[in-house]
């Protein structure tokens, strides 16, 4: 059945005029991205109850006042903190493996599929006022329940300790208490919490890790390691079964590694979990990737490159074929820097094929090609029937070996732009890691465009950042003294609630850009050195990583630390 508009059922009910639905629809060409009964309450012509009532009507369900309802404890306990506010929904009664719930935004429907993805019950909904939904949530979770509070409970459960001593017992596995040990309230309930804040939290790994007296949750964001309050030992193979059981893997199988993904929607983003697990001494570590596209932002202008470097490559990118490389460590941000490159590339008269191990971000109107080297389709082999594709861009997910590089040169000298990565520390030190593949000086000065080397920094809070005064120590690690940083800015942050207490909150690029030109590839073929590279780069322009590193901590971007971590002193 097709659903009412809700100007016309705000007509219906009587709260407004054909006249004012009439203004409010032309107000809504102006705000397009606003939904018309919230336009129409901030224009004051309906109350919130009234668009809660209309809302319902809309969507055939029941309207509720929460100032009248008094929630359960034990009902509260089905839905936890992060996941209440993050949906903001209220929990109002359990029955019949049914959870009615209440929320302000019934139109989004598909919150009601990831309740039941997560939690495991049918749900119900009814509708209440954003102002109701936002007091309750002050009022039922205000305690806020912690993954802290829920450990100190799972400790106090003597069923589940019971439960887990006997899925786990020597030379008794048996398959169905191990199922529902896994799906255990406590243990969905826990793992949920996890997932949650380390989605909430923009982290980029979870690490479950089991030792003989304890098993460590470790999450990670902004490249730093965070531990969580760990549970109790006895629930480590609870939890990674759980995991195992959400991943599709092989429950069964404790001895080898197994790799699988999880696929959740959360709030009303697509999440993607690569999950792999590894048999350790004291049972499987799990390590979970997380991939929230909505947290990646595919764009050049936000990859954090000043203007000048940025300038400098668009005007490569655009070339009609030559080899582009992006190179630094694993977790330097090389992925979403290309990725963010072929998003810009991404025309209509253009076509684009990537071969990557693993794809981790599909990219609308680009053909993407998965590596999977246990049948034997690996970058080389994908490569060469890529070309076969007719692409006009190709995107090779790293240069691995020779035979890949080989190829690569082979296909920018029939006329691709090819780009990929390369572990290197910085862009000069590239052109001998290619000599060492393999490759001739003279296919490298046929080819090459330009190298861009990259690292991630974490970035000052700004809700605590304050200026320091640089240190001696501080100065000794950057090799400076106080007469070369005159007038010149340091900052730090303090430590908030916003950066949990760590005076950093998302990280930032560092770039070096090398572009080639006709003196730099005579050096190629008389062999320079990496440093005479370097030296002559630095004459055309290049900004080196520790000076890109300096800028940001002159700007108040990060701190003297964080450069000095990520990059090193040029000769």
């Amino acid at each position: 059945m097709a659903i009412r508009r809700i100007g016309q059922i705000l007509v219906d009910l009587g709260f407004i005029s054909d006249e004012q639905l009439e203004l409010l629809l032309e107000e809504q060409q102006q705000r397009p991205h606003e939904l018309l009964g919230r336009i129409a309450e901030s224009m004051g012509l309906i109350t919130d109850d009234q668009l809660a009532q209309a809302l319902a009507e809309q969507m055939g369900m029941q309207a509720v006042s929460l100032a009248d309802v008094v929630v359960p404890p034990q009902v509260l306990q089905y839905v936890t903190e992060p996941m209440a506010q993050l949906y903001r929904i209220i929990p109002l009664s359990f029955r019949d493996n049914t959870l009615t719930i209440a929320m302000c935004d019934p139109q989004k429907i598909q919150i009601l599929d990831e309740l039941r993805n997560f939690l495991g019950y049918d749900i119900r909904a009814v509708v209440a006022t954003e102002k109701d939904i936002l007091a309750a949530l002050d009022r039922y979770y205000s305690s806020q329940e912690s993954v802290e509070s829920l450990i100190s409970e799972m400790e106090e459960d003597e069923e589940l300790a019971k439960a887990a001593a006997a899925a786990e017992r020597e030379g008794t596995f048996d398959l169905t208490s191990v199922e529902a040990l896994a799906d255990a309230a406590p243990v969905r309930k826990l793992l949920n919490m996890v997932l949650l804040l380390a989605i909430k939290d923009h982290a980029s790994d979870l690490h479950f890790e089991p030792f003989e007296q304890e098993f460590k949750i470790r999450i990670k964001a902004d490249g730093v390691l965070y531990e969580m309050v760990p549970p109790p030992r006895h629930l480590a193979f609870a939890i990674t079964t759980r995991i195992k059981v959400m991943a599709n893997l092989d429950i069964a199988e404790r001895r080898l590694p197994q790799d699988g993904r999880i696929e959740l929607t959360v709030g009303g983003h697509p999440v993607d979990l690569r999950v792999a697990v590894l048999p350790t001494m004291f049972g499987e570590s799990v390590v979970m990737r997380v991939l929230d596209r909505s947290v990646v932002k595919l764009d050049l202008n936000a990859v954090g490159m000043n203007t000048e470097t940025l300038r400098r490559f668009r005007e490569v990118i655009n070339k009609p074929n030559g080899i582009i490389l992006v190179t630094g460590p694993t977790g330097s941000g090389k992925t979403t820097t290309l990725y963010s490159a072929l998003n810009e590339l991404n025309r209509i008269e253009d076509k684009i094929i990537t071969t990557e191990d693993p794809v981790e971000y599909d990219l609308e109107g680009i053909v993407q090609v998965p590596i999977d080297p246990d049948i034997g389709n690996t970058f080389a082999h994908c490569l060469r029937s890529i070309l076969r594709q007719d692409p006009d861009k190709i995107l090779v997910g790293e240069i691995r070996d020779t035979e890949t590089a080989e190829i690569a040169v082979q296909a920018s000298l029939t006329g691709h732009t090819v780009f990929s990565t390369l572990h290197t520390n910085d862009a000069p030190s590239t052109i001998a890691r290619l000599r060492d593949m393999g490759i001739p000086p003279f296919l490298i000065t046929a080819t090459l465009e330009a190298i861009l080397a990259q690292r991630l920094v974490r970035r000052i809070c700004l809700q605590c950042r304050t200026e320091v005064r640089p240190s001696s120590e501080m100065l000794a690690e950057l090799q400076l003294t106080h007469t070369d940083v005159q007038g010149k800015k340091f900052y730090r942050g303090k430590g908030c609630e916003a950066c949990n207490n760590t005076g950093y909150k998302g990280r930032v690029g560092l770039f070096e850009l090398m572009v080639m030109n006709d003196e730099l590839r005579d050096m190629i073929m008389r062999n320079a050195s990496t440093d005479e590279l370097r030296d002559k780069a630095r004459s055309y322009g290049m900004v080196t990583l520790r000076e890109a590193g300096m800028d940001a901590v002159h700007n108040g971007i990060t701190t003297v630390e964080e450069v000095v971590r990520e990059t090193i002193i040029e000769a």
